[in-house]
């Protein structure tokens, strides 16, 4: 069973200013102007970590970013400068825009809980009626939501978003414009595949005017994906779709009678089971980039990443 595991990191980089721990990713500034974000091997689910880490999940979510970044950067510019570890990318610090970008080409997740109960204009945007879960909509809606640095993001629409001053109208008319064309650009990439790219969203930021995209893209972390081949025949027979997620995950906690409410305990993580959702999540890598996974060295996980990480702003600071 493999143990070595990025479950937490605590370096102390030549010029770091900050360092802040999300409940996957540990983002350390140096200098005030680079972020050096590492991709942890930590899951969450349902707004709690849970106790083990799964091998090779950071370097999934790292190298799937960094590749759905670099074929979409003829776009937008983006915030990545060097991808010097597999677990790894240190990018410009940006002075992030306090909304999120959230498109959605199908009613699924949160869409859908809101449509079935009798919504019909979300974040503004009107759904039409008569449409079922997982439909496809006439053309992918803008869903925005704020981006709140403690407590959960909220539903937000392009007026309120212009009316509080979160953004200015040119920047947001640029931020729209930017996530329809990389939407666009996963959906017809995620289709060479053989897959759906049903949600997802974006974050951008700014140095000086120069709007960048930021953090990740086209994750199974941060989208959606259904399988192609039998959508149609599922929709037609109401069954659920057959998605490319860390859904099996929330799906085993439930089953386990954890829905990260009070009380309950979450269960077991046995090496069996970590050993089943790192393969998961390798093959949902493989997946979504049609290339082969190539597991990185862990021998001694946490000084390859100092390692690389120390060479990289030496030659870049």
């Amino acid at each position: 069973m493999q143990t070595n595991a990025i479950k937490e990191t605590n370096f102390n980089f030549p010029g770091q200013s900050k360092y802040y721990k999300g409940k996957v990713r540990e983002v350390y500034t140096v200098d005030n102007e680079l972020l050096v974000m590492i991709v942890s091997d930590r899951i969450s689910a349902f707004d709690v970590v849970l106790p083990k880490a799964i091998p090779f999940k950071g370097q999934v979510l790292n190298q799937i970013a960094a590749k759905f970044l670099k074929a979409t950067e003829d776009i937008v510019q983006n915030w990545v400068i060097d991808v010097p570890d597999p677990s790894v990318t240190i990018g410009k610090m940006c002075e992030p825009f306090k909304v999120e970008m959230v498109i959605r080409g199908y009613l699924s997740g949160h869409a859908w809980r809101e449509y079935r109960d009798g919504k019909r204009i979300l974040c503004g945007v009107a759904m039409p009626d008569g449409m079922k879960e997982n439909d496809k909509f006439p053309t992918p809606i803008l869903t925005p939501t704020t981006k709140e640095d403690v407590g959960h993001d909220e539903d937000i629409s392009r007026e309120e978003i212009l009316a509080q001053g979160l953004v200015s109208e040119e920047d947001y008319l640029k931020l729209e414009d930017y996530t329809r064309r990389i939407f666009q650009r996963g959906t017809d990439i995620a289709d060479e595949k053989g897959l759906i790219l049903v949600d997802t969203k974006y974050e951008f930021g700014k140095v000086g005017d120069e709007i960048y995209l930021i953090d990740e893209i086209h994750t199974p972390d941060s989208s959606r994906y259904f399988y192609s081949e039998g959508y149609q025949a599922r929709q037609d027979a109401d069954e659920k779709q057959k998605q490319l997620s860390k859904e099996f995950v929330r799906q085993w906690l439930i089953e386990n009678d954890f829905q990260g409410l009070d009380g309950q305990k979450i269960p077991e993580m046995t090496d069996e089971f970590i050993n089943e959702v790192s393969e998961r999540y390798i093959e949902l890598y493989e997946h979504i980039t049609g290339d082969k996974f190539i597991k990185s060295d862990v021998s001694d996980v946490l000084k390859r990443v100092e390692s690389n990480i120390n060479n990289a702003l030496t030659e870049l600071r």
